[in-house]
């Protein structure tokens, strides 16, 4: 299968276009690397990997690269921590409706009048922000209160894109919805404001980076946002690129949508202290908590028995697992002075 990803150069892609290459499909790549710059992918010489630099607004540039693929695969987006959400309230929703309505301009016109077999949006746990049912089914997108953030606001359009798609075009798709993806080879966006939290300037506006980041570096008492009862599900961006990829393959997945990610639950406090106690050892865990951001959501629970029960998937590894890989990295970046 050949797969059109927008957005290729990010942390998300990073995961996922391997998995793809390493189970056989061949891979064309498109971003202006707006974000973070220019960067290395392990996968970039790859024979099956074909990246193209350019906008993925420009029509006529995504319709050049879907004339030949199975599925395209909406992943470009402004997208960042929480403190995104305020700094770029207004770009957040008119760069990433712009975003994504030339994708799906691609995509009709490749499903009419090429070989497209479906779009796969990538959509976010945020257009769950205002849901009041826990754990939240797939279902509850039509039922709960939109979300108030334009961050969450324009994930929950951008499912509706695909749905009037598929309405007035017949365009099939399939929504995808990650929940808290950790993972290594995520880097400060070049356009992130300094934000501090204590002595401790903010890699990423990330719970999990910033909080090694900052234990790293010796706070003591740790500064967390809020009173640390903000519940979260923690998702590796191996699983999460597995999820996808059968989302991309599965006929099961055709006009379907899916919440990918594991059904545990932490809160920010277990976090902090789980990862204090990775870096310090015995060292007694102190915090002090902080005024947190306005769209900093208190609860995010995922229903995840449809992706087991329609594709057989589930999310394998623990949070303890993920940290012993991530925690290592973030030490070697604050080393480089990366982060």
């Amino acid at each position: 299968m050949k797969i059109l990803w927008t957005g290729a150069a990010g942390f998300i892609a990073g995961y996922t276009v391997e998995e793809l290459l390493n189970n056989g499909h061949e891979v064309v790549g498109i971003d202006n690397y707006s974000k973070y710059g220019k960067v290395e992918k392990s996968y970039n010489n790859h024979p099956n990997y074909t990246f193209i630099e350019g906008d993925a607004k420009d029509v006529e540039l995504m319709k050049k690269a879907a004339e030949d693929v199975d599925v395209i695969v909406s992943g470009a987006a402004m997208i960042g921590g929480i403190s995104y959400f305020h700094e770029f309230a207004y770009d957040l929703l008119a760069e990433n409706e712009r975003i994504t309505a030339a994708a799906f301009d691609a995509a009709i016109w490749a499903y009419k009048n090429k070989k497209l077999k479906k779009i796969v949006v990538m959509s976010s746990s945020m257009v769950f922000e205002s849901a009041t049912v826990f754990p939240t089914p797939e279902t509850a997108v039509k039922d709960c209160p939109p979300p108030v953030s334009t961050y969450g606001f324009q994930k929950l359009a951008c499912e509706y894109f695909a749905r009037g798609g598929a309405e007035q075009y017949q365009l099939p798709y399939t929504i995808i919805r990650p929940f808290n993806c950790v993972g290594i080879g995520e880097k400060r966006a070049l356009n992130d404001k300094d934000i501090y939290s204590g002595n401790v300037k903010l890699a990423m506006s990330h719970v999990v980076p910033d909080l090694v980041q900052k234990i790293l570096k010796g706070q003591d008492p740790l500064h967390i946002l809020g009173d640390g009862n903000q519940i979260r599900h923690y998702t590796y961006g191996g699983d999460l690129a597995r999820g996808i990829r059968l989302c991309i393959e599965k006929e099961e997945a055709l006009n379907q949508d899916f919440n990918i990610s594991t059904d545990r639950s932490t809160n920010v406090l277990e976090l902090a202290e789980m990862i204090w106690k990775k870096i310090n050892k015995d060292k007694p865990f102190n915090y002090v908590s902080d005024k947190p951001f306005e769209h900093d959501v208190q609860k995010r629970v995922p229903d995840t028995k449809k992706a087991k029960e329609l594709l057989g998937y589930e999310a394998t590894t623990s949070l303890e697992e993920m940290l012993d890989e991530v925690i290592p990295w973030i030490e070697e970046q604050v080393k480089n002075g990366n982060i």
